[in-house]
This record gives C-alpha cells, structure tokens and sequence, in this order.
C-alpha cells in the first residue's frame, strides 16, 4: 500500500531502489508516528473534519497499533512503502471508514518531519543522560586519584607535572560543553512542524498550536515552508552536537592507548576487558579504546555526510532526504553505544600511583624550579636561563614538592564548581 497509490502498480525496481531500508528504519519512529496520529486526530475534530464518535474509533485504534509496537510485535511488510502507510492500514483495518480520514490536512512530509523531531527530542534526553553517567565517573575518578601525579605533555613531550585527578576531571568538564551543544539541538528539535502538510500549508482550518500543545513542543515552526526546511537542519544541527560529544571521547580514547602501553604504564585494565594477539602471548591490548576512538571519529565526520547531502537543495521537499535517516539514526545509535561502554569500562580501571620515580620525568619540576627563583626576586628571563643551564651542564636536581594552588590547577580542582556548571547547563 502506498499513500500515493493512484491505481497502478509500480516497477519493483524503482520501488526497491526509492524506499531503501527505510522500512528498518521507520520502526524506530512508529511510536512517534502513532503520537503525531493522536495528536492530529484530536485536532480534525476539533476543528470539525472528525466527529467525536470517529475520534473515540480512531483513538481506540491507535492504542491497539501502539501496544503491538510496544510489545515489538508491529512489522513493516514489502507491499507497504513506510511507517506512515503501514499504521494507516491498520487503523483501516481495525476501525474501518474513520480510520481512511486520519490523513486530511496532512502530507507524509509532515509525517516524517514530526516523527524525526520526536524521535530525536527522547535520543537527545537519552544521550544527555549516559553523558551524565559518564561525568560523575569521571568526578568520582578525579576526587578518588586527585593526589596522584603523572607527567604532563606538550608535543608529546615530558612538560609540566599533571595529575590524575586534573586528566579525569579536564575530560569531565569537556563533557559540559557537549551538553551545551546537545541543549542548542534539543532546542532545534523542540519545534512542531505538524501542520505544514507537503510544505506550503493546507486549505483546512486547522490549529496548529492545539497539536504543539498535545505532542508536547515547546513552540510552533510557524512558516509551513520553515517547517520543511528543517528537514536536513534538524540532522545537521544534532550531527554537530554529536561530533562534538565524539571528539571528546575519541580524544580520552587516544590518552588511553597511549598511557596503557608498556612506555607510559599509567594505567591499565583488568585482563578480561582487553584483547590477546594470535602470535604474542604477552599481549593485552586496548581494542575497546581503539574502536571507541574509529567509532568517535566516524561520527564526527557526521556532519559532513549530511551537509554534502543537503547543501544544495532548494526549498520545498527532496527525495534526497530520505537517505539521512540512515546516517543520522546510526550516529545516534553508536554515540549511545561509545557513551555506555566508555564509562563500563572506566568504572575498572586502574591507575599506576609511582609513575614520577622514574628519573626520566625529573625535568617535569623544571618549570617550578623557574618559578621559585621568581619568587626570590630573580626576573623570570634569568631565572629561566639559569635552570636551562643546570639542565645542560646535569646539574639540575629538582625539589619534587610542588604546590599549585590556584582554581584548576592540581591542588585546586574546583571538583564542586565543575559539577555546579555542569547541573546548571544540564
């Protein structure tokens, strides 16, 4: 069954290469398409196109299509073309000639649009939520190793002295800026487009802020050609939010490579949540973190795959945006995967407590050593080349008691200001 179906019967090749997968794919918004279903029945009556009698059947319809989603039970078969013709079917089937009124004043652009910014608000609040798992690990890990030192790197060179506890806690309040971004797309998304029809509007009476109000949008996208617009802006708007969420996990996956490997020996993981070698037998190795990081980086590519999608299409719908719901619901699908496997997998690890004996980071303390000869009054120019040379004649002996005292540095984390702002943003 097509909702276009004009009584003849299309070439199964075009059929197949048009809809794709999105019949998978619509399966994940059939509960948002039943929401939008409701909402809009309740709006034709109001408005006169339904009675109540044909409200009170398609409503009871509804709820029965709805349950056999919820109990995974609801398919979508080859003769039918998506999520929309599938459920108006059976709503048919179900409850007869009312069910055949549910479509006026709508287009399945507007369908797809409502079920896309539905969908996307409850994955947005989900993702914000592993993302918040993932912070108080990583608070809890910072207060736990916050005496802890480890070298610190520029170029990935032996620099300044770190700290456990400051490493933990810079990817913890990375994660805020996430949350920022994912609060802008939540907002993007927290539009209701319902009522756009195929884009340019209906000749119906409709009510379009009834139906904001019954699906729970914050606003209305008042310009029904707005509306289509943000088809491909909703996506890309996410995306961003996503790649940024990405590119910090991505990063803290490439530090543990690092720091787990047997020349940094930082840190390291219980046996069995690492990987063996076919031909080494000494071989633990970090393929969580590694395909944590390929996976992170994929989705920050993201946004290019739907920018080059989108970028020059005009105004009014495309066929092309249909192949966007394949990119943007796996990006959705993997960053929940990377979030939930991330903080699994720092919720075991272990943390080397005597990196710093080794002599090789004595020049870490180079820098505090400056800054004491400051302290006495030598100005910092010649304090600066007098260490430089005690470095170069080996005659530098660094006093390893250090003492950082300002917000954010190693003796002050300001653990309890991060987790303000990040409840605030939150």
């Amino acid at each position: 069954m097509k909702l276009w179906d004009k009584g003849y019967t299309i070439d199964n090749t075009v059929d197949k290469y048009t809809v794709g997968n999105d019949r998978i794919l619509d399966l994940k918004l059939a509960k948002y398409d039943v929401l939008g279903n409701i909402a809009h029945a309740k709006m034709l009556c109001k408005v006169g196109l339904l009675t109540q009698s044909e409200l009170d059947q398609i409503l009871k319809g509804l709820a029965i299509i709805d349950k056999s989603i919820a109990e995974g039970d609801f398919s979508i078969e080859d003769e039918f073309e998506d999520v929309h013709s599938k459920i108006e079917f059976e709503l048919v089937k179900l409850i007869g000639e009312a069910g055949k009124k549910i479509h006026s004043a709508r287009s399945r652009n507007d369908q797809v649009l409502v079920d896309l910014h539905l969908y996307t608000k409850d994955e947005l609040n989900e993702i914000k939520s592993l993302t918040k798992s993932l912070f108080e690990t990583l608070i809890k890990l910072s207060e736990e190793y916050k005496n802890v030192l480890m070298p610190g790197y520029t170029h990935l060179q032996v620099a300044m002295p770190s700290s456990f506890g400051l490493w933990f806690s810079s990817y913890a309040e990375s994660l805020i800026d996430d949350i920022i971004m994912l609060n802008a797309a939540y907002k993007v998304a927290n539009q209701n487009p319902l009522g756009s029809a195929a884009g340019y509007g209906s000749s119906f009476p409709i009510d379009r802020e009834m139906t904001t109000d019954l699906l729970g949008f914050s606003t209305l996208k008042y310009n029904v050609v707005a509306s289509q617009m943000s088809r491909g802006k909703l996506e890309k708007t996410v995306s961003f939010a996503l790649a940024s969420l990405s590119g910090t996990l991505s990063k803290l996956s490439s530090d543990i490579c690092l720091y787990m490997s047997q020349n940094f020996n930082f840190l390291g993981f219980p046996k069995e949540l690492t990987t063996g070698s076919s031909i080494m037998p000494h071989k633990q190795n970090p393929d969580v973190f590694e395909i944590l990081r390929a996976k992170s980086n994929k989705i920050q590519n993201l946004p290019s795959e739907i920018i080059m999608i989108t970028n020059n299409l005009t105004s009014g719908y495309h066929r092309d945006l249909q192949l966007l719901k394949e990119y943007f619901m796996n990006g959705i699908d993997t960053t929940k995967d990377n979030l939930e496997v991330c903080n699994f997998m720092l919720g075991h690890i272990t943390v080397n407590k005597n990196i710093l004996d080794n002599k090789i980071y004595d020049y870490l303390y180079s820098v505090e050593e400056v800054n004491k000869l400051v302290m006495k009054g030598i100005p910092f120019r010649e304090a600066y080349q007098q260490v430089g040379k005690d470095i170069e004649n080996n005659t530098f002996a660094p006093d390893k008691n250090i003492s950082h005292s300002h917000h954010g540095s190693i003796g002050n984390l300001c653990l309890d200001k991060i987790i303000e702002k990040f409840e605030l943003e939150y």
